[in-house]
């Protein structure tokens, strides 16, 4: 059987499969169902320095090939997590990761400085498609200056691993990764859902509360694709890739463009043990070409 671990920035993962973040919970909810310990990592749901609500319903809308969601980090808050859920979930022998969001600096800075001081706590994704309420809502993610400005802050108090989770809904997200790659940013994760809508005709009105919302699932797997692949061949940091992928096949495809981990996201409400079925599938295709290691696929795309 070929290897399977992978180094991301001098963290180690036992396999390239990782769960994407509100989508798996805080990853006890799927215990009936996997082996966690069999991942190379999960990362929790979106947590953010003081507790939200949400948005109010309906805040999720199937699409064809996807899901719209509008849930709005709905979470107790960065506190919470560290006094009542990390203890629960730091002892399996996986990455355990934390999804934080902000709404301004200061947020991500004093959030990011909290979660440095858990112990065993080795990394967060950093979520800045989120809109920074002291720039009139302009999203964090979608100019290089801002981006930058955040990962610079959450670098002053945080030393562990830095992902930062990237948008596509950009002009150009090569030139993001490129500014947070310099404010300090140890690797970047893309992509975050794209920006969509969902209509009832028959009562002529929105179908998310929020009129639009976030689109993921195997709809924007070519969108996700061309990100990784622009981005693999603009930065130097290790590239974790999500966005529509269902099975092995998929994961297989991000990697060869260019990514060293991935994260499975809404395939997980359609089948529960997908991930380690994913796991299984990257093994299976590895020894059928002849690889001894998962790394040798990692940007192998010919063209």
């Amino acid at each position: 059987m070929a290897e399977l671990g992978i180094n991301i920035a001098g963290l180690k993962f036992k396999n390239p499969v990782l769960t994407a973040s509100g989508t798996f919970g805080y990853g006890e909810e799927f215990t009936d169902f996997i082996d966690l310990n069999r991942l190379g990592g999960f990362i929790v749901k979106g947590t953010t320095l003081h507790p939200r609500q949400g948005n109010a319903y309906p805040r999720l809308a199937e699409t064809p090939s996807g899901m719209i969601n509008a849930v709005g980090l709905q979470n107790k808050g960065v506190q919470y997590f560290i006094d009542n859920i990390w203890p629960r979930i730091k002892g399996y022998d996986t990455n355990v990761i934390v999804n934080l969001s902000g709404s301004s600096v200061d947020d991500y800075r004093e959030g990011a400085r909290m979660l440095n001081e858990v112990d065993g706590l080795n990394c967060i994704e950093l979520n800045i498609s989120c809109p920074n309420v002291k720039a009139g809502g302009m999203t964090f993610g979608t100019q290089p200056e801002m981006a930058a400005q955040v990962v610079s802050a959450v670098r002053q108090t945080f030393t562990k691993m830095l992902i930062v989770k990237l948008t596509p809904n950009v002009t150009s997200v090569a030139d993001i990764a490129k500014a947070v790659e310099g404010a300090g940013a140890d690797a970047v994760s893309l992509i975050n859902t794209v920006l969509a809508m969902a209509v009832d005709a028959e009562r002529q009105r929105p179908v998310l509360s929020t009129i639009t919302g976030g689109l993921s699932g195997a709809a924007v797997k070519p969108i996700a694709l061309r990100c990784v692949w622009q981005v693999y061949h603009a930065v130097q940091i290790p590239i974790v890739g999500l966005g529509g992928i269902m099975n092995a096949t998929d994961a297989i495809e991000f990697m060869l463009c260019g990514a060293r981990a991935i994260e499975v996201g809404t395939a997980n409400f359609i089948d529960p043990a997908v991930t380690v079925k994913i796991v299984e599938g990257i093994s299976e295709y590895l020894d059928r070409h002849g690889c001894k290691d998962v790394n040798e696929i990692i940007g192998g795309l010919k063209v």
